[in-house]
């Protein structure tokens, strides 16, 4: 382990991947929050979703929230290709090798095994690419896992899902600084494209049409636009994206040889209490996925759907300044952990 900034980095060596490239020097960044209880079964886990970092995630982590450090200890692990654990950013590994959800929960588990000797996990909760690692973890570690909330995720990419992603890799990769696979230079013009792609799915009709975007301060759409999306994605590493575009493309429960790509059987592993918390209005992952699902989950201790009632689309599950969906968010977990 050594530490940078506000984090430590869990070195796991030469880590061999499902696609059958071994990386080298693989490394993961997470930070923690709390206090291990001698029991060691006070754990959380949570997961980052797409291009976003511990500290983008950390205002769910709050006295007497659902995430509450005063009772809980709280991992969160980087997501590979986020800049911070293993990424085209930071590697010198090229081209970068395709990474799955499977290889990141793999390296995340050791981490929790080998630093710090936990082989009970009291709640995986995860948003977006964080929900959908929380599932995997579910089935493949059920054995660890006495929780799982999955906020707007789902345990497969739907075709859906993957053709709005494509949508965002053609508006990205169309500028000139694309070049031979990869970007040689900062993207500008497609990293705003990509935010503009990115905000007519991030968000709902609804918040649209009754102009909810004024509540935050905006004073026409296009200034909601300009301000909130154009500049959205710019802070991050348009190779990194990429990379990170490709293991949400990529996910799916089922694929490892314990399940050989049924994902029925994979849902029927999970042994853990589930709940599926959808956007309502979510349009990157449909509620309806969330519904077939929670039928599969036949050996899991409960599994329970409360989609969130918000106009705000997929960032109901993420709702940094939006009170209603903070609290609705918060009373389930802390619900889900009282179970």
């Amino acid at each position: 382990m050594t530490t940078q900034g506000d984090y430590q980095v869990f070195d796991a060596g030469d880590v061999p991947l499902q696609s059958g490239v071994v990386f080298p020097s693989m490394h993961l960044a997470y930070k923690t929050y709390g206090t291990l209880n001698a029991r060691k079964d006070n754990v959380i886990v949570y997961p980052t979703s797409f291009g976003a970092q511990h500290h983008d995630t950390e205002w769910l982590i709050q006295r007497g929230g659902g995430l509450d450090p005063d009772r809980y200890f709280i991992v969160i692990p980087n997501l590979f290709g986020n800049g911070l654990s293993s990424s085209p950013s930071n590697s010198a590994v090229t081209p970068f090798p395709d990474i799955s959800y499977h290889d990141a929960v793999a390296v995340q588990r050791r981490l929790l095994l080998e630093q710090f000797g936990i082989s009970s996990i009291a709640l995986v909760y995860g948003w977006s690419m964080g929900g959908m690692q929380a599932y995997h973890w579910a089935a493949c570690h059920s054995d660890m896992v006495e929780r799982a909330a999955i906020v707007c995720g789902s345990a497969r990419c739907s075709p859906y899902n993957h053709v709005f992603l494509e949508g965002v890799k053609a508006a990205l990769t169309a500028d000139p600084m694309f070049r031979d696979g990869r970007f040689v230079g900062k993207p500008s013009a497609g990293l705003r494209a990509m935010g503009r792609v990115y905000a007519g799915w991030a968000m709902s009709h609804a918040f649209y049409r009754d102009e909810v975007w004024r509540e935050a301060g905006f004073h026409s759409l296009e200034d909601y636009l300009a301000r909130a999306w154009d500049e959205a994605f710019s802070r991050r590493d348009a190779n990194n994206l990429l990379a990170q575009i490709g293991i949400w493309q990529r996910g799916d429960i089922s694929q490892c040889p314990e399940f050989g790509g049924d994902v029925g059987r994979a849902l029927a592993a999970i042994k853990a209490r589930v709940l599926l918390m959808p956007g309502q209005t979510d349009r990157y992952f449909d509620m309806r996925d969330n519904e077939a699902e929670i039928g599969r989950l036949v050996n899991a201790k409960s599994a329970e759907l409360h989609p969130i009632p918000s106009v705000h689309g997929h960032r109901a599950g993420n709702p940094i300044n939006n009170p209603a969906d903070r609290a609705f968010i918060n009373a389930e977990i802390s619900a889900l952990l009282q179970r």
